[in-house]
């Protein structure tokens, strides 16, 4: 069992950053590929960034490319998703998840968060 608790969420203007954060429980944190979703009002949860569990290989989304860094350290069992040059667009509800040999796909992951809101005003 896992338990994931996101942080970091909030209110910024356009081009700003927020880092967020998600603390994991357990011993198992290292074993499991990472990812972040987001989810804007009335619209589907929608894949972000996956990073797999050593930390070596990571994948974005077309939408974030360049813009949005995800890391992880593994001893603290902390995942983090840096955000820059943020847009309103951006603005949705964040969430991460934990899985095995999970990529994009939503369903292939086992644990959640609760998500943090993030807003970015134009």
């Amino acid at each position: 069992q896992v338990q994931l608790v996101e942080s970091g969420g909030g209110l910024v203007q356009a081009g700003g950053s927020l880092r967020l954060s998600c603390a994991a429980s357990g011993r198992t944190f290292s074993t499991y590929d990472m990812g972040w979703f987001r989810q804007a009002p009335g619209k589907e949860r929608d894949f972000v960034v996956r990073i797999n569990r050593s930390g070596g290989s990571t994948y974005y989304a077309d939408s974030v490319k360049g813009r949005f860094t995800i890391s992880r350290d593994n001893a603290k069992n902390t995942v983090y998703l840096q955000m820059n040059n943020l847009k309103p667009e951006d603005t949705a509800v964040y969430y991460c998840a934990a899985g095995r040999w999970a990529g994009s796909d939503a369903h292939r992951y086992d644990y959640w968060g609760q998500g943090t809101q993030v807003t970015v005003s134009s």
